[in-house]
């Protein structure tokens, strides 16, 4: 693989010598409010260089870390179902090169390609799912394929107990009673999320990671697609993902930053603020 002209942070080392690969998944076809996910990559890429590589938070350097940023995918923007096979592609590529994919988006739909190559990789795997809506609609207008049925998606490859959610605060009334019998849903906030990432470090189990930005709340984060008040503020976040860096990733991705959303920059901020310690947490010792 080449490195893209344009690099996030740090991210500059050669494929060979990479243990993250950074790809990024341009896609928001199926987005249902408000568009614009497809420009988050490369935004978060441009204005990654306001940051500094070292994490005061986790006393980790990007520059010290193997991190290979091979740019954007050409997604066809007509066929959700070919843009997820592109993404699949890729990801299986990586990870059959013992490398870890961490996807950027572009909208939530994305995270169904990489999943799919990671669960053929590793049959006993387990997602742990950031956001504000629960994305577990059987379709959205007839579509099954849609960045609000994503979770569902994922629960078709992996079945009960295997999807951790966490912060959601939006569904329809028949999501919350799927989740209920069929996911491992945790409303509003990160409650059960230490027992959780404790319970999966000392059992080795394999980990998907999937930040939705909108996690955040609006005050936080207003640049998305689809914004739900009620959400978690930066700090309630990072410390979670610092939990999360402590299990058994194998894949991750973090979506839906919309930047022009935002005209301040202040989302696209945060989002590569989120970026950086996502990266740092889940590289491992």
């Amino acid at each position: 693989m080449k490195q893209n002209v344009e690099t996030f942070l740090g991210c500059e080392s050669g494929y060979a010598d990479a243990k993250i690969v950074l790809f990024g998944a341009p896609f928001d076809s199926t987005t249902s409010f408000r568009p614009g996910a497809r420009f988050g990559a490369s935004a978060m890429r441009h204005e990654s260089f306001g940051l500094e590589t070292y994490s005061p938070y986790q006393d980790k350097d990007l520059c010290e870390m193997s991190v290979f940023d091979c740019g954007d995918l050409e997604l066809c923007f007509g066929s959700p179902e070919a843009a997820l096979a592109d993404i699949e592609k890729k990801a299986a590529e990586i990870l059959g090169d013992g490398k870890m994919p961490f996807l950027l988006g572009g909208e939530h739909l994305v995270t169904l390609g990489a999943v799919r190559a990671a669960a053929e990789r590793y049959p006993g795997l387990h997602i742990i799912h950031f956001d504000a809506h629960a994305d577990l609609r059987e379709d959205y207008l007839g579509a099954r394929l849609s960045h609000a049925c994503v979770m569902k998606r994922c629960w078709d490859l992996l079945g009960d107990g295997r999807i951790h959610q966490f912060c959601i605060r939006s569904g329809e009334k028949e999501e919350f009673a799927f989740a209920k019998e069929h996911t491992d849903m945790h409303r509003f906030g990160f409650e059960g999320l230490s027992q959780l990432t404790e319970r999966m470090r000392e059992e080795r189990t394999p980990v998907y990671f999937t930040v939705d930005l909108d996690c955040l709340d609006p005050s936080a984060f207003p640049g998305t697609g689809t914004p739900e008040a009620g959400g978690v503020n930066f700090q309630s976040l990072l410390e979670a993902i610092l939990l999360v860096g402590k299990t058994n990733i194998v894949g991750a991705d973090v979506n839906e930053l919309a930047p022009m959303l935002d005209a301040s920059g202040a989302s696209t901020a945060v989002a590569c603020k989120v970026l950086r310690e996502m990266l740092l947490a889940v590289y491992g010792e």
